[in-house]
């Protein structure tokens, strides 16, 4: 086992034995090499060192030493104080970017998790027992499939109202194309991101959601709907079909867990940036939100296995308004208003067509706030919020619909005369009928009595 004072590692006591066998000629130089898997030239190093120093020979020499790469005291007393005060719900892959970014200490993350558990601090974030899955495969290039999902979240920490955050993630490539903050999930949320995706980098293949009713109807087709082979469709499902991109609706959490994992990711991250700068709003945090998603993929972003983006350019048939908005259908009545939302509608008469009585005709309820009455492809009227405010969180409550903007008349170009009332001549008829018997009878006309007791003549 070695002298006294002396303390041998299994490794050492193993070189131990073979040195004291080949010292006394029980084995050969090549044997202890075979034995001891080092080179020839080593076994005679050892076994000089072996006959100069016996046993402690065999120890390694930088037993005892301090590394050249230890972090000084000063140092690590400095980290553990901010990991005490400031950083104690920081994981410890962000704390030590943290660290490098903003007060210039470099430290791996092994020693920082070394450090942080030395002081009783544990992981933030607690992990469940892995289960076995079989993988998914990414699909192989960008713009074939992005996941979608929101996440109610005390995102502000208590220093404004509750929000829900909405995130696109590309399956391929894990970039984070959009994000954007809501009052909770809404159909007015969901129609922001694909209308803003197309706008950056076009119309995907193919969305991955839950099971949602906003993602998924939960009617049953009707009759006439399963003969006509139709299903009931969502309002997001009508959009993406409009568009051509494929709805698919997962079965459980772990199905779209790229997207579950991002929004865990981003629960942790997104937290502390929004705290650092403040931000107490909804505008703020999306705000921010422009400015962290860049940063974000740059650095958790990857390449996708093909080259080349799947992303289609937007139709150019279709308008974006009148895509991302709620459609419903109404009938017109005899006197061409509709019945919506409790509230009456008038439509106008058309350049070509003066009645609008018994046709079905299509209201959008558009994100602006606005009411579109629609007949085949061509707006009849638009209705516009009292209060010109876009549409909140819900199901496109409207706000009170007031009258269309009516046209204004056209202005004459000479302006009209002045109208003088007519004054009747003292001698006009309409005089005589007024006049009372004590008023004085004009010497042209006789009266009544004169004519009685004028002389008849012969």
């Amino acid at each position: 086992m070695g002298e006294i004072g002396v303390t041998l590692s299994v490794k050492e006591e193993k070189r131990l034995r073979v040195m004291e066998a080949l010292g006394a000629g029980r084995t050969t130089g090549r044997q202890a090499a075979d034995v001891l898997g080092i080179s020839l030239r080593h076994v005679w190093r050892l076994l000089a060192a072996f006959r100069e120093e016996g046993a402690a020979g065999l120890v390694h020499g930088n037993r005892g030493r301090e590394p050249a790469n230890k972090l000084a005291p000063v140092v690590e007393a400095r980290i553990l104080e901010l990991a005490k005060e400031h950083y104690s719900d920081y994981n410890d892959t962000h704390f030590a970017e943290k660290l490098e970014e903003l007060h210039s200490i470099i430290v791996s993350r092994p020693t920082l998790r070394r450090l942080r558990r030395s002081m009783g601090q544990g992981s933030p974030r607690r992990r469940r027992a892995p289960q076995h899955r079989s993988r998914r495969e990414r699909y192989c290039q960008e713009g074939m499939l992005l996941q979608l999902d929101g996440s109610p979240h005390d995102w502000l920490e208590g220093r404004g109202p509750c929000l829900t955050l909405l995130v696109a993630i590309d399956d391929a490539t894990s970039e984070v194309p959009q994000a954007v903050f809501r009052e909770q999930e809404d159909d007015a949320g969901y129609f922001k991101l694909p209308w803003a995706i197309s706008r950056s980098h076009g119309l995907p293949m193919a969305v991955y959601t839950d099971r949602h009713t906003i993602f998924r109807s939960p009617k049953q087709a009707t009759l006439e709907q399963q003969l006509a082979g139709q299903r009931p469709r969502s309002q997001f499902q009508r959009a993406m079909d409009e568009l051509g991109i494929q709805v698919i609706c997962a079965h459980s959490p772990q199905a779209k867990g790229r997207v579950e994992r991002l929004l865990g990711t981003l629960q942790d991250r997104l937290v502390k940036e929004l705290r650092e700068a403040h931000v107490t709003t909804q505008e703020q945090a999306n705000q921010l939100l422009e400015r962290f998603l860049p940063a974000y993929n740059a650095r958790f972003s990857v390449c996708a296995a093909e080259p080349g983006s799947a992303y289609r350019p937007w139709p150019s048939h279709l308008e974006h308004e009148s895509v991302f908005s709620l459609k419903h259908r109404r009938k017109v009545r005899n006197d061409n208003t509709i019945s919506f939302d409790g509230k009456l509608l008038q439509i106008p008469p058309g350049p070509d067509r003066l009645s609008y009585a018994r046709a079905t005709v299509e209201v959008q309820q558009r994100l602006a706030g606005s009411l579109a009455i629609c007949l085949h492809d061509e707006t009849l009227v638009v209705y516009q919020p009292a209060d010109s405010a876009p549409l909140r969180a819900g199901r496109f409550t409207p706000a009170v619909i007031v009258q269309p903007p009516q046209a204004q008349p056209e202005t004459p170009s000479r302006p009209p005369k002045p109208r003088t009332p007519h004054k009747p001549a003292a001698d006009h008829p309409w005089r005589h009928l007024h006049l009372s018997p004590k008023e004085d009878r004009s010497p042209s006309k006789p009266t009544h009595t004169e004519r009685q007791n004028k002389p008849t003549s012969g």
